[in-house]
């Protein structure tokens, strides 16, 4: 559903979003955004009625979880009041903005004016910001009001937050687990119902594994599809959002996606919204691919996840989809990690330290990697990087239409297992996350469009386990349109976390 439409199109299901002229409900933080701006639209709920209603939820469970890392909340509450305000003044809704009133948190990697940014370091300034990033320029201009920052772990490098800097985050579903990352607090954010969509990034998986974890939908766009001030570790890294819906999906990139003349690159708009191509019908007979076998060899992938491709793939086989049994052109691990990790030591560059010595000892040595690596030699390493993602893109291109992955290779690892071995290496932090970014971060290589669906939980343990579907670049209207399928066949959105209202 596009959000500047408010009737004619029916909701995404399993949504359940209520909202009365008497105020919220607690389904006001669970629902959808797009339902929640079209309910302010027809002036059935006030902006400030929302971000009250979120905020009290943030104080009631972020002690416990540890989501926000920065709140600022007469600002965000000054902002709300503006924004019912506009409401009333408005002769004409159909001039708001999209997403007018709608709460919104910022992951703490992007600049937003007045606050400060820690990129989850304890060596990171903490200057107010003079200017918002363009990607938080985007979010405002589409009506958003900033809930305020959510956690990451430092400089988004692992896939979990548990640092000096900003504490221990923790999984809505059980507290002894990782709700995933560097997104984290964005998706806890999102299953504990703080906020009804939250701002991520992604470079590895930093959007897909959170997502994973926690039980949301997440979307890594096209390299270049959504830009921000710089390209991110060549390209690797992009910005989106966690949801519970694949329409609040769909419409976020709507506002995300638009063509950048001052970026460094940036595609055309597409010919329609995303909004509206979600709703189609997916093309018939579609050749699904499915990779299970980890691109890291000697890592073994949990049944769970196993069981979650089945669920898929029998899905989209009633479908009247086609299983095709083409693979995928992998090199060799050597070639993958390496080709990886020659960008990825870059991910600290230009952030703006105030005193270094108090980074993590794993980014410390990946600091000290990136210094000791001659600018010949990264350019070498960029040059195989873009040769291998030539060969596996036209490899799946010619194979497939769409692929079925694990997002993960296990269930989100308990609280802390990720130190295994980090005193007498720690770099041994980044070979511990392996297991959870192994069947994402091929796809930031190769920069095609990939989304986690949390179409499977696991009997034993009740946590989500997520599936990936990737397809080709600049198709993420047929990943939406396929991911409405599956949404529509195994209803996601209502599901909560335990105990929390």
């Amino acid at each position: 559903m596009n959000p500047q439409t408010e009737a004619g199109t029916a909701p995404a299901p399993g949504t359940g979003t209520t909202v009365t002229s008497h105020g919220t409900t607690a389904a006001t933080a669970y629902g959808s955004a797009v339902e929640l701006a079209a309910a302010v639209r027809r002036k059935e709920v006030s902006p400030v009625e929302i971000v009250d209603d979120c905020l009290a939820r943030v104080d009631a469970l972020d002690p416990a979880l540890n989501a926000f890392c920065f709140r600022d909340d007469d600002a965000v509450r000054a902002a709300a009041s503006a924004a019912a305000d506009a409401v009333v003044r408005a002769g004409s809704v159909d001039g708001l903005p999209p997403f007018h009133g709608v709460p919104l948190p910022i992951k703490d990697l992007l600049e937003v004016e007045g606050w400060p940014t820690t990129y989850g370091s304890a060596g990171a300034g903490r200057a107010p910001a003079e200017v918002s990033a363009p990607l938080v320029r985007r979010f405002l201009a589409a009506g958003f009001v900033l809930l305020g920052k959510t956690t990451t772990s430092e400089f988004g490098c692992l896939p979990f937050t548990e640092s000096e800097a900003l504490g221990i985050t923790r999984n809505p579903w059980d507290r002894e687990r990782t709700p995933g990352g560097s997104s984290s607090g964005a998706g806890v954010a999102v299953a504990s119902g703080m906020a009804p969509l939250a701002h991520a990034e992604d470079g590895g998986g930093s959007i897909r594994i959170p997502a994973s974890c926690t039980g949301l939908v997440g979307l890594k766009p096209t390299r270049g599809r959504v830009t921000n001030g710089t390209v991110v570790v060549e390209g690797l890294g992009i910005g989106g959002v966690v949801t519970r819906t694949v329409a609040d999906t769909a419409a976020v990139l709507d506002v995300l996606a638009r063509h950048d003349p001052a970026a460094w690159w940036s595609p055309p708009a597409p010919d329609r919204s995303f909004a509206d191509a979600m709703w189609a019908d997916p093309p018939a007979g579609l050749r699904i691919g499915v990779l299970v076998d980890p691109p890291v060899a000697g890592l073994r992938v949990d049944p769970a996840c196993v069981a979650a491709v089945d669920t898929v793939l029998r899905t989209l086989e009633a479908a009247g989809h086609r299983l095709v049994d083409a693979r995928l052109p992998l090199p060799p691990t050597e070639e993958l990690v390496t080709g990886f990790t020659a960008m990825w030591n870059l991910g600290a560059a230009g952030v703006p330290l105030a005193d270094p010595e108090r980074i993590e000892p794993h980014n410390r040595s990946l600091r000290e990697a990136a210094h000791a690596l001659d600018s010949w030699d990264y350019a070498e390493g960029v040059k195989r990087a873009q040769r291998m993602s030539r060969r596996i893109v036209e490899g799946f291109v010619a194979g497939f239409d769409l692929l079925v992955t694990p997002t993960m290779a296990c269930l989100p690892p308990r609280v802390g297992a990720w130190r295994a071995g980090t005193a007498e290496d720690p770099l041994a932090a980044l070979r511990n996350s392996y297991p959870m970014g192994v069947f994402t971060s091929l796809f930031n290589v190769t920069g095609q469009p990939a989304v986690s669906l949390p179409v499977h939980h696991d009997d034993a343990t009740g946590l989500p386990v997520g599936v990936q579907l990737v397809a080709a670049p600049w198709r993420e209207d047929l990943l939406l349109q396929v991911s409405r399928t599956l949404e529509l066949a195994h209803p996601w959105a209502d599901r909560r976390p335990p105990g929390l209202g």
